[in-house]
């Protein structure tokens, strides 16, 4: 039960998290990206920027600070391995950014978050 309204509220903050994306321009080319190394929430695209975003929802902002670790950020940095060539084509940036979103809270959003 705990697991499915987790899988829930998930959903639910990938909503949120490609509206706000759209209301600042860009543009969702795919959600729920599985790849053989993982999974990556949306791919978005802005310019000349293609953006790989993780999406964290907690129930309390406070506890925000610790959705996101280097652990996580690599795993989705290797999923965007396979698959980068699908969306970005020569020329264009990619980066791994991060939504991070809570009740009463803005999105936060983290801009090239994984730099190894």
């Amino acid at each position: 039960m705990k697991r499915q309204i987790a899988e829930r509220n998930g959903r639910e903050g990938e909503r949120r998290a490609a509206f706000w994306l759209r209301a600042k321009g860009w543009r969702i080319l795919a959600e729920r990206v599985k790849t053989p190394r993982g999974e990556i929430d949306l791919v978005a695209k802005r310019g000349g920027v293609v953006a790989f975003v993780e999406v964290k929802w907690r129930r309390r902002g406070g506890d925000l600070d610790l959705a996101i670790d280097e652990h996580r950020l690599a795993r989705v940095a290797a999923a965007v391995e396979c698959v980068a060539h699908d969306y970005a084509s020569d020329g264009e940036d990619i980066r791994v950014d991060v939504i991070l979103l809570a009740p009463g809270a803005l999105p936060r959003h983290i801009a090239n978050a994984w730099m190894p």
